[in-house]
Parts: C-alpha cells; sequence; structure tokens
C-alpha cells in the first residue's frame, strides 16, 4: 500500500489502497493508520480528487518526506558517502560544500558516474534487445530501470519523466552543485548505454523535494 500511494502521486483513500492490495477495507484502514502512526504517511479528510462534494469527505492518506531504509543486518552505506564526500570536500577546501570543488575532482566524479550509468545501460539493452529508440520507447524502458535505482519516475508526457525521488538525497544536501552534476552524468550514461542518445536528454532542472533531472526529449527543450 506504501508503494501504491508513493506512487499515485496526490492523496489515496482507504477505498483505493484496499483495492490496489487485494484486501478489505477494513484491514487496508486499519494498516494505513498503523503507516500514520509510524510517520511514514499522513492522513486528513478531504476529497481525493480535490473535488469537493456532497457529505463528509474521505479520509486519505499521502506519503510524509521520510527516507525508508531496510537492512538486515544493518549496513552504514550513507555513512561511507558521507566520510568519501567529506574527503572529496577537504581535499578542494571546500567547507560545507559552500566552495568550489577543483576542476579535475568535479571531472573525475563526472566520468566515473557517466561510466557506471554506461555500464548498467549497456547491460540492460543487451537484455532486452530494444532495437533502433525514439524518445517514446526509450523512456519508457528507461523508466523500469530508473524505478529499481531508486528514482520514483513519473510519466509528464510523452517524451518526458520527472524523477520524483533522487537516491542521493542525503549526499545532495552537502554539496548539492557535485552531486546533482554526478546524477546527471549518471543519467547521461544510462541513456548512452542503452542507445537512446539523440532521442533523449538528462537535463538539470532542480525542483523542491525532488530530484534534480528530466529526462525528456531534445525537441521539447528546443
Amino acid at each position: 500500500m506504501f508503494s501504491f500511494i508513493r506512487a499515485a502521486g496526490r492523496p489515496v483513500t482507504r477505498d483505493e489502497a484496499a483495492e490496489a492490495v487485494g484486501i478489505s477495507r477494513k484491514l487496508a484502514a486499519f494498516h494505513l493508520d498503523k503507516l500514520v502512526d509510524a510517520g511514514v504517511l499522513r492522513a486528513d479528510y478531504r476529497p481525493a480528487t480535490g473535488i469537493r462534494k456532497v457529505g463528509r469527505a474521505p479520509k486519505v492518506y499521502w506519503p510524509t518526506e521520510v527516507d525508508i531504509q531496510i537492512s538486515i543486518p544493518p549496513r552504514q552505506r550513507e555513512l561511507l558517502v558521507e566520510i568519501l564526500l567529506d574527503a572529496v570536500l577537504a581535499r578542494s577546501g571546500a567547507v560545507d560544500g559552500v566552495a568550489d570543488i577543483d576542476t579535475d575532482t568535479t571531472h573525475d566524479a563526472y566520468r566515473a558516474a557517466h561510466r557506471r550509468g554506461h555500464q548498467i545501460g549497456a547491460t540492460e539493452r543487451g537484455q532486452t534487445r530494444p532495437g533502433r529508440l525514439g524518445a517514446e520507447r526509450a523512456l519508457t524502458a528507461i523508466v523500469n530501470i530508473l524505478q529499481r535505482q531508486g528514482f520514483e519516475p513519473r510519466r509528464e508526457a510523452s517524451d518526458c519523466v520527472r524523477l520524483r525521488s533522487c537516491p542521493f538525497h542525503p549526499a545532495a544536501a552537502k554539496a548539492p552543485a557535485l552531486v546533482c552534476g554526478i546524477n546527471q552524468a549518471f543519467l547521461d550514461g544510462l541513456i548512452e548505454g542503452f542507445g537512446g542518445a539523440g532521442a533523449l536528454e538528462a537535463v538539470l532542472l532542480p525542483q523542491v523535494e525532488e530530484c534534480c533531472v528530466e529526462l525528456r526529449s531534445p525537441t521539447r527543450s528546443a
């Protein structure tokens, strides 16, 4: 239900949540309210569609901005990221990501991100063999890859995908210019490796509480 509500992009009623996972409305209400108690959902009484109707508004649920990570046994991957980022900032004389990181370090990071994205894209292309790709077909295929990478892609149009979640978010808050550039380079490499170069581009377009990159057809941005 939590995954369904995050993907909905709007408040969801108990009936909708119950239907999505195939359980009763009463059982759905129990689990939804438990998720509210846990702090990962918010709830209120309002029209789910935003259109007021006669009668009492239903109880609806939508996600909080809490990051949820589960690892058994616990792993400290984010601690490693923080340590490595601190090392990069210290080498460049940057304080809390405010000062500019030296050009060589930045370019090395971008190249490494591009290579990793290209590797993932090429592997997926070899497995799926999609053939020649236009913007719409490339986006449809890449959306599936991005979902597994934690980006939570949302199709804004046939030739445009907005990424609702940034997997690098905690690090981005510390050094946004560097991390957002790494993100863009990673997605550029992914597109290129999958064979979508020319049909798609990764554009830096920061928005509050979302990923900083949008994937779209080059003709859309013209």
